[in-house]
């Protein structure tokens, strides 16, 4: 007999809303549209280079240098690098490859040159645009070290034996250089038949063509190139933009680096999305220079990851820069700590700060909170699932648990990959034979569809057979007066299987011993949950993209616990 009070609870599944229907077209004719209607609006501003564009300079610079590289005989589907911080090329570049169908290769500026060889040979790149050099690194130099046929080149005739796709190397800057041409070199090669033939890809590229690769990490394996098609990245960064409140007349604060999703779609191309202007302050990211760029440039909107808006608010010189135009922004790449969201409120003077979520695999936002949610939701969530997307939580055994119950995060829709490049069975264990992406991160979602990320499902310790995540104790510990900077993961450990580490970094001028701490946590926290380890550091190992690495963290301390 079937008992009528045994009702089921509501499940974790969400689905944005679908009242705006998506935009089925690509980047090129989408940017076409807005620089026709807002042509005399300023478009891009990289101060660190001194150049001002408004929408209709840019697309002319943009239209050039497409033309040029089809004239370099470049062809729909041929993968060129970008190799290069924060300039105005990285964005001109962005822009002209895909009006000439080519598919972009986000290099992330920190690699070394095995890296940079992996990246080229895995994806087969034709073409890399490169800058000469960036903070220590002389990408030049590593160039001729891994292609000693590139000094006795012609410029686009490089035959490689290491990398026999590539055939052309660009580079910024004024210096003439054997094997490459310069950057402002292409423009100039454009021609009539060149031009005509970009006129006529707009009518024969699809919304559906890859169009961009990104590599993500690779913390735990070689990195993998996540393909994105403009389908993927267009809506997601007018999605994104529209969350956040972005309008033509907004300025928007960019000092994510461009190779990252963040920076190249979320600020980016959310900007242009919307006919706002987008700012570089510098080649990389420099609290004082992203304070005088918003004081300067009178900004409206500001993006970057928790540890950016950390460094602009511990700046010394904080309280000389006038910030009081700011009134959004986005924030995400890594859990934000609760009392660092109160101080970009309050001190930030950022009201409508929206919190971002998602991964370089769904391009990249899935959820956002709103200017309109309470304190209480934009501190403790990462909000809503965004529109057309669908989001749905689930127990090990792949089933979806009822709300409020932890459990891995899945999101489907459009947002999702196209796949990993040339990698067909990391790409099955990534999204399955349903389409839905797996994220690795473990969430709670709430009946109204708000979600918690609770940590990764890598990064749970398991402590004697209790399951800890280290989100949850690096929260309690940041209500601490004395803690700026909280990280807690798992060491080898031989009578418990693991044990919990916590390395923590002081508030200047402030001295805590380890018992102190354990102190703090007695009562608060379950005794296995309390730090058997724990370390007081001055900076945490960190990728360009500001994202912390536990993983790095986990090797130090075996290290340093099997030599003490």
């Amino acid at each position: 007999m079937n008992n009528s009070n045994n009702v089921a609870a509501p499940l974790s599944y969400a689905c944005g809303p679908t009242t705006e229907p998506l935009s089925y077209e690509t980047i090129g004719n989408a940017f076409d549209r807005i620089a026709a209607t807002f042509p005399d609006r300023p478009a891009v501003i990289a101060r660190h280079q001194n150049i001002r564009w408004t929408y209709a300079e840019f697309k002319r610079e943009v239209d050039a240098f497409a033309a040029g590289l089809v004239a370099l005989g470049l062809e729909p589907g041929d993968r060129i690098g970008m190799w290069a911080p924060n300039r105005i090329e990285w964005v001109v570049t962005q822009y002209a490859s895909a009006k000439a169908g080519l598919i972009l290769v986000n290099i992330n500026p920190a690699y070394r040159p095995q890296e940079l060889a992996y990246c080229l040979k895995k994806v087969g790149c034709k073409a890399l645009v490169t800058a000469a050099h960036f903070k220590t690194s002389d990408y030049i130099a590593m160039l001729n070290e891994l292609i000693p046929e590139l000094a006795d080149s012609e410029p686009g005739a490089l035959k490689s034996k290491a990398f026999p796709e590539l055939t052309t190397l660009i580079r910024l800057g004024d210096e003439a250089t054997d094997g490459f041409f310069l950057f402002s070199q292409i423009a100039d090669r454009g021609d009539a038949a060149s031009v005509a033939l970009l006129a006529e890809l707009a009518n024969v590229l699809q919304p559906d063509d890859p169009i961009n690769i990104q590599f993500t990490s690779g913390t735990t394996g070689a990195p993998k190139g996540a393909t994105l098609t403009h389908f993927n990245i267009l809506n997601n960064a007018r999605f994104c933009g529209q969350t956040t409140g972005l309008n033509e007349h907004d300025v928007f604060i960019c000092p994510l680096p461009l190779y990252h999703c963040a920076g190249m779609v979320c600020v980016s191309m959310a900007s242009m999305t919307a006919g706002a202007a987008v700012v570089y302050p510098d080649e990389a990211f420099d609290p004082a220079s992203v304070l005088q760029a918003v004081d300067e440039e009178k900004a409206t909107i500001l993006g970057g990851v928790p540890t950016m808006f950390l460094s602009m608010l511990d700046h010394p010189e904080f309280a000389s820069f006038d910030v009081s135009s700011l009134r959004s922004g986005v924030i995400g790449g890594a859990p934000c700590p609760v009392e660092l969201m109160k101080r970009i409120i309050a001190d930030l003077h950022i009201p409508d700060i929206t919190i971002i979520y998602g991964m370089t695999e769904t391009s990249p936002v899935s959820f956002q909170t709103a200017a309109n949610d309470t304190i209480e939701r934009r501190v403790g969530t990462v909000g809503q699932v965004h529109p057309h997307v669908e989001v749905r939580v689930v127990d090990t055994e792949g089933r979806t648990v009822p709300c409020g119950q932890q459990g891995e995060v899945l999101t489907r829709g459009y947002l999702v990959m196209y796949g990993y490049w040339a990698d067909e069975k990391r790409t099955q264990e990534s999204i399955d034979a349903s389409g839905w992406m797996h994220t690795g991160d473990l969430g709670v979602l709430d009946e109204h569809g708000y979600l918690k990320i609770t940590g990764r499902a890598k990064d749970m310790v398991i402590r004697g057979g209790e399951n800890i995540y280290p989100r949850e104790i690096e929260e309690f510990l940041y209500t601490h007066p004395d803690i700026q900077e909280v990280q807690v993961f798992g060491v080898p450990d031989d009578k418990f299987g693991e044990e919990l580490c916590a390395w923590v970094q002081l508030r200047e001028g402030v001295l805590l011993d380890e018992e102190e701490i354990r102190v703090f946590c007695r009562g608060e926290l379950a005794h296995y949950k309390i730090p058997r380890y724990i370390s007081f550091v001055n900076e945490f190992p960190m990728t360009v993209t500001g994202k912390i690495q536990k993983f790095a963290m986990r090797e130090i301390m075996v290290k340093q616990l099997q030599n003490p």
